[in-house]
């Protein structure tokens, strides 16, 4: 898989103006480490905002800028800044780094982390600033274990420059900014679950309210930000608002760019810093390329294993949250996966909601019960043994499982792709139930993990 962020040949030149994220990346592929940063603007930003601008001023023009999250959940930035508390005696609080990217199909934020970490260092420093926080972490999945050599090296060099520390910039703001390693659970990806793990307790999701801004790192005020998120900070501080809602096409109510990508039997796996509201064709074809030689897109998924499939015909769709919404899914992480002809859609969400399942804290009964539930009907299903009303149950499970029914949006997440799946391709579920009605596309053989 190319961890990369370049376009076509002669269709795409990165610049400062047009790819915030990306325009410092090596042709090499190493990591560009504080004297290059520094060359190529970085920390820029930071010195404007800590020398020119109130720590109110940069919370509203990121507010201004509709900067909003790019874990998956999309809720705008500055609103969550807004929610930090405002009295000045509360001087413990916290800015934590959401870095524990295990959403199945993506590998956008390990980029960042592994190439650019300074990046991410400047934009919580200029958020630190912002939200009056003196300490920050950055809670890794375990597995990024290239990212975190590098987070550690770039944290060192930003300290003994002065970027990190006692007295940043002769402002006399303190920021100390740690990396943490997690334990490898998906749930961690909810925020309070995250805050449970980074203090050593269990990966539960917390009850909400209260919210982090109110009570999250060791009861104190806390504010929770995805890597992707926190990278576009310091390019909204240097450029500006106008600036950063103009690269955005036509149609699309999100603004500024997004590091998107595509997997699956394609010519050219990839990930691409793009508008916000290009198309998933001009995505699928002209940057990955369309599917390999002996393969037909059977149907895609937009954003990670946790959002619903789509058909060939939807590719049409604007890449952008409500644009994807249209055709009824969510965006998700925008790293699309698309699924090739001779996959057999039984298997493959066999595979999703065993991960699923495994995935699930336990904390309530829904989740816990419902996804193994699931599972055992799909593998049934995949063997040619399931029986009359099996379907029937797994689309209950969908409802009783969906946004609202459970803690957290973990099992609503798992059954959306198993509720599309259904709706677009049941005759292959039909195939395995021991009744199967005439006519019924047989079972193709299943899907064997590792094989």
């Amino acid at each position: 898989m190319t961890l990369t962020s370049f376009g076509p040949a002669n269709r795409i030149a990165r610049s400062a103006e047009t790819h915030p994220l990306t325009w410092r990346l090596r042709d090499d592929g190493e990591p560009v480490w504080l004297d290059e940063y520094q060359a190529k603007d970085g920390y820029a930003a930071a010195r404007k905002a800590f020398a020119d601008m109130a720590q109110d001023d940069i919370v509203q023009t990121v507010k201004d800028a509709g900067l909003k999250g790019r874990g998956g959940a999309g809720f705008p930035t500055g609103v969550k800044w807004g929610l930090m508390p405002k009295d000045e005696s509360m001087n413990i609080r916290y800015l934590l780094c959401n870095a524990d990217e295990m959403e199945p199909n993506t590998w956008k934020d390990r980029m960042l982390m592994e190439q650019l970490p300074h990046l991410l260092i400047e934009g919580m420093l200029i958020s630190a600033r912002a939200l009056k926080t003196y300490r920050g972490y950055i809670f890794l999945r375990g597995e990024y274990t290239t990212a975190a050599v590098h987070l550690r090296r770039a944290v060192e060099e930003a300290k003994a420059a002065g970027l990190l520390g006692k007295n940043i910039l002769g402002s006399g703001f303190d920021f100390e900014l740690f990396v943490h390693t997690g334990a490898g659970r998906y749930i961690c990806g909810e925020e309070t679950a995250l805050i449970n793990s980074l203090e050593g307790r269990r990966a539960n999701p917390r009850s909400k309210p209260p919210f982090p801004a109110a009570v999250g790192v060791w009861g104190k005020p806390t504010c929770v930000n995805n890597v992707e998120t926190l990278c576009n900070v310091p390019a909204i501080i240097g450029n500006g608002v106008d600036w950063y809602k103009s690269l955005a096409r036509e149609g699309s109510e999100d603004h500024g760019t997004k590091l998107m990508g595509f997997s699956g039997k394609v010519k050219n796996p990839g990930l691409w810093e793009l508008p916000f509201g290009v198309t998933a064709r001009e995505l699928f074809e002209d940057y990955a390329g369309g599917m390999r030689d002996g393969f037909k897109l059977k149907c895609w998924q937009p954003g990670g294993a946790g959002t619903g499939f789509l058909l060939p015909e939807h590719l049409d769709a604007q890449m952008y949250a409500g644009g994807i919404a249209k055709v009824g899914t969510r965006m998700g992480t925008g790293l699309a996966m698309a699924v090739d002809d001779s996959v057999n859609m039984v298997s493959l969400l066999r595979n999703m909601e065993q991960f699923f399942a495994r995935e699930s804290c336990g904390f309530c009964t829904p989740c816990r019960d419902g996804l193994p539930w699931s599972v055992k009907l799909l593998m049934a299903i995949e063997k040619g043994e399931g029986q009359p009303g099996d379907i029937e149950t797994l689309l209950g499970l969908v409802g009783f499982l969906g946004p609202g029914k459970t803690f957290c949006a973990h099992a609503p997440g798992a059954v959306e792709p198993l509720g599309s799946a259904i709706k677009y391709f049941r005759p292959e579920f039909e195939a395995g139930i021991a009744q199967a009605k005439p006519g019924a596309v047989p079972l193709a053989r299943p899907i064997v993990i590792g094989a």
